[in-house]
C-alpha cells in the first residue's frame, strides 16, 4: 500500500510563507497575518486548533476540516518549530510532527500523544 502525501501551506503570491522580521516574538511577521487571513476567518481553523475565534463555517471551513482529519503526520522545518514552540497550546497537533534539522536534539512530547521528532539531516 502506498501512503499520500498532502502538501497545504500558507503563501502569498509573491512567495512568502511569512512576513518580515519574523521571530519567535512574532511567528509570522509583519503582515504575515495578511497571508492567513482568509484562514483566519474560518471557524474550522481555530477548533483543530483547540482555540474560539472565526467568523464563519464556508466551503473553506470544511476544506481545513477534511484536511485536518486526514492528516497522520506533520512534516515542518526547524525555524517554524523554533518560532512556534513558544506560543503552541498544548497537543495542537493531533498527529506526531517530525522537524526536519541540522542539530541534533532530543524529542519534544507534549502531555499527551504528542511527540515532536527532530530529524536531524545532513547537508553537503
Amino acid at each position: 500500500m502506498m501512503s499520500k502525501i498532502f502538501f497545504d501551506s500558507g503563501i502569498s503570491l509573491d512567495g512568502f510563507f511569512a512576513g518580515n522580521n519574523r521571530g519567535p516574538g512574532d511567528p509570522i511577521g509583519d503582515n504575515g497575518p495578511a497571508i492567513y487571513n482568509q484562514m483566519y476567518k474560518q471557524k474550522a481553523f481555530w477548533k483543530n486548533i483547540n482555540m474560539e475565534g472565526g467568523e464563519e463555517y464556508s466551503a473553506d471551513s470544511r476544506l481545513i476540516d477534511d484536511v485536518f482529519a486526514g492528516t497522520g503526520s506533520y512534516i515542518m522545518e526547524k525555524r517554524m518549530f523554533e518560532e512556534g514552540e513558544v506560543h503552541w497550546a498544548e497537543d495542537v497537533y493531533k498527529a506526531d510532527v517530525y522537524v526536519l534539522t541540522h542539530e541534533k536534539r532530543e524529542p519534544w512530547i507534549q502531555r499527551r500523544l504528542q511527540l515532536f521528532t527532530l530529524l536531524m539531516m545532513k547537508y553537503d
